[in-house]
């Protein structure tokens, strides 16, 4: 067996972190902490995410890099989900309806967004953060004058503007984790969220082997190639970050059913650092990304997390594990987002 050469396929980013979060694994059964219930939320929350970090995929496979402007999908996927609420929706309908209005006013703001970063060549990144903080202050002020009249979702007070965070209790909170779910043992699998994960990965993975997807891979990989083969490279490059757009939109409604709650105001701000740093991790680079690379870097990601909070709130005995979560988890977004992209994954 060639472990250098497995070690390469690895990587030592990859290593360290899995080796870590083993470790605390084995602090957790040493400290008597319920397994059953560690696995459970890495698999809620994994699911939870998942479809987030997916939407990094079109964007990075179609040369614009890593979508930090995934606030923009995020918003419209929360203006479907009011929408809905506001409709008196529940269940599964509330979900369908949700997606239903979300996917095509990102699809819309998707091919805008698009249009506008195919005049920043070079500089999408810093744009599309900048673009994100941008919008998301733009909404802080829609929220405030929205035309809602649903009380859950206004100010009881005021009698208008929509609060910071909204309860899904009556509408769609856990309409996915609930389906088809199963318990192995202690562990209740929330098939319904990983199964839509499924779905949206299988799309995402049968458009990038069509004619179509396999353009926007080679406008992405080498615009100069893909010119003299007369793929039109702003064309792909628009429809990569229409797919990612919508994915964030779904993404968020996903996140939020499972999560209970609808948090507005600045809170899209933070999905795409973690989303990024996930992806990065999984072992994709600014320049190729895979849904394999998705999976890894979303489970080590959320794994890491939950098992580090109850471990560490034991051995510091409260006072440091809020603390230490947030070293942990900014420590490894700096880590991804400072990867050189021929780095090994």
């Amino acid at each position: 067996m060639d472990f250098k050469k497995i070690y390469r396929k690895i990587g030592f980013p990859r290593l360290i972190i899995s080796a870590f979060l083993i470790v605390l694994l084995i602090a957790a059964a040493i400290l008597d902490i319920p397994l059953s219930g560690i696995w459970q939320d890495i698999f809620t929350r994994f699911g939870m995410n998942v479809i987030l970090v997916l939407a990094m995929v079109p964007s990075i496979q179609s040369g614009i890099g890593i979508n930090f402007n995934l606030p923009l999908g995020v918003i419209f996927g929360l203006i479907g989900a009011l929408v809905s609420i506001e409709l008196g929706l529940t269940g599964f309908a509330s979900f369908s309806v949700s997606l239903a209005i979300a996917i095509p006013l990102a699809t819309i703001a998707g091919y805008l967004y698009g249009l506008m970063l195919n005049k920043v060549k070079g500089q999408e990144m810093t744009v599309g953060n900048y673009f994100g903080y941008s919008i998301v202050s733009f909404m802080c002020i829609f929220w405030l004058v929205a035309p809602f009249k649903n009380e859950s979702l206004i100010w009881a007070m005021g009698g208008s503007g929509l609060r910071v965070t909204l309860s899904l209790e009556s509408s769609m909170g856990g309409v996915l984790d609930r389906f088809l779910s199963f318990s192995l043992g202690k562990i209740k699998f929330p098939t319904g969220l990983i199964l839509i994960f499924i779905i949206l990965a299988a799309v995402v993975w049968i458009f990038s082997k069509s004619k179509k997807g396999t353009a926007m891979r080679v406008a992405g990989s080498s615009e100069a190639f893909a010119t003299s083969n007369g793929v039109n490279v702003d064309k792909q490059r628009i429809l990569g970050i229409m797919l990612s757009t919508v994915l964030a939109a779904i993404g968020i409604i996903v996140y939020s059913q499972s999560f209970g709650f609808l948090q507005l105001y600045n809170a899209p701000l933070y999905v795409a650092l973690p989303a990024a740093a996930s992806i990065l991790i999984g072992g994709a680079t600014l320049q190729k990304a895979k849904i394999i690379h998705v999976i890894i870097g979303t489970f080590l990601f959320q794994g890491l997390l939950v098992v580090a909070l109850p471990v560490i709130n034991i051995l510091s005995e409260g006072s440091m594990a809020e603390i230490i979560r947030i070293i942990i988890s900014n420590g490894i977004i700096i880590y991804a987002l400072t990867r050189k992209a021929g780095d090994a994954a």
